[in-house]
């Protein structure tokens, strides 16, 4: 597997990459995943055979580990390039499987300078390039965002195969592809790390929860892209109407988010926690009543966050998006056609003001959210490296 990011780090595309990986290792295949130099040690938390290989620390002072682009990752991509070939020319992989764009596009050329071993390529697109790029605020120059869009599509008919985290970008990758054809393999959850005996108050104790409040989760990248600033938006009318509120938000980088809770004098109405461990998720996430998954359709990418709150058994509010509405049935959630802070203080007072509607759809929820265990997923990747290389293999 080759994640030009700098894995572990505990958000989404690393939890997807993570998971994935461990779900092939329980299923016989042994993973090797090359990486940057940063991120955290995964071997901390868990037992595993999957093999981390880093690039040597080159850019010694390039800490950076929340997601965003960066002009430094050029540099670190063309370490990648090097650290890849070695690793196959080392342990001659039977299959390549890119991260991202970009590891998808290290992985195309591994391909040709290994023609000879005919090593087949997964494709795994967790989003959109151009997509994530502008909701970044890049590519605001409209010949600029040209040029990357033609690259994205470029990118998009690599590999042999191509598999998509968000279905709203399932169409644009076939689009782009000789084939036509990608395959839609959703992002999962490990359902086994959310049940087990969980003490809600004890939680609260734990992580300095109110134990007598109504408790709002938000769990994710604190960043702009993923609608956080919607939640920090509506705090303020939420606390005016429903004084017995509170909020839990994880995740990093939140200095931003502390000086907007600060200067708006909002300290008694949230606990910021962070940076937030994804081995810890399980128990941040219980501490809450409802969780928000704010996150809107524009960057194509799936939401593994909306699956770890349907494991958890709280009520949802989401956007109303395709991907959402596969992993959510109709009366598992609120869904909201727009996404401001007016429409998520509507659903609040809905969930608070109707207990039954909340129990409802947090039982409904977790009834959902057993197709989509990762060893499920698992099982369907490895049926598309099976028809790749073949059952002899």
């Amino acid at each position: 597997m080759i994640a030009p990011t700098p894995f572990f780090s505990h958000r989404g595309s690393h939890i997807r990459i993570l998971e994935e990986a461990r779900a092939l290792e329980r299923l016989g295949h042994k993973i090797t995943i090359v990486t940057y130099h940063n991120g955290d040690d995964i071997y901390k938390y868990i037992t595993t055979n999957i093999d981390v290989r880093r690039i040597r620390r080159w850019l010694f002072w390039y800490k950076k580990t929340e997601a965003g682009p960066d002009w430094q990752k050029v540099l670190l991509n063309i370490f990648l390039i090097v650290k890849s070939f070695n690793m196959i020319r080392l342990q001659k992989p039977d299959i390549i499987h890119g991260h991202l764009h970009e590891g998808v596009l290290i992985g195309r050329l591994m391909q040709i300078v290994f023609f000879w071993k005919d090593i087949p390529l997964i494709s795994d697109f967790h989003g959109s390039l151009v997509g994530e790029m502008r909701s970044h605020g890049y590519l605001k120059v409209l010949p600029i965002g040209t040029v990357f869009r033609k690259i994205e599509k470029w990118i998009s008919g690599m590999g042999d195969v191509a598999v998509v985290s968000g279905e709203e970008n399932v169409s644009v990758i076939a689009e782009a592809r000789k084939d036509k054809k990608a395959f839609y393999l959703q992002d999962g959850v490990n359902i086994e790390q959310y049940n087990g005996d969980y003490d809600k108050m004890k939680l609260r104790e734990k992580y300095n929860v109110p134990k007598d409040k109504f408790v709002i989760v938000y769990t994710g990248a604190l960043i702009q892209n993923k609608g956080i600033n919607h939640i920090l938006d509506a705090i303020s009318n939420i606390a005016k109407k429903i004084p017995k509120t509170h909020f839990v938000i994880g995740g990093f980088p939140a200095d931003w988010v502390y000086n907007y809770v600060k200067e708006r004098n909002l300290n008694e109405f949230v606990n910021i926690i962070s940076p937030l461990n994804y081995f810890s998720l399980s128990e941040v996430n219980k501490t809450g009543d409802i969780a928000i998954d704010p996150k809107d359709a524009s960057v194509g990418q799936a939401s593994g966050k909306l699956l770890q709150y349907m494991a958890t058994r709280i009520g949802i509010i989401c956007a109303d998006r395709p991907t959402n509405r596969k992993y959510l049935s109709q009366n598992s959630a609120i869904f909201l056609k727009e996404v401001n802070a007016e429409t998520i203080t509507d659903a609040v007072q809905k969930f608070f003001d109707n207990p039954k509607l909340l129990d409802d759809c947090a039982s409904n929820a977790y009834e959902d959210v057993k197709k989509f265990d990762w060893q499920r997923i698992g099982k369907k990747l490895d049926e598309i490296y099976k028809e790749l290389i073949g059952e002899d293999k």
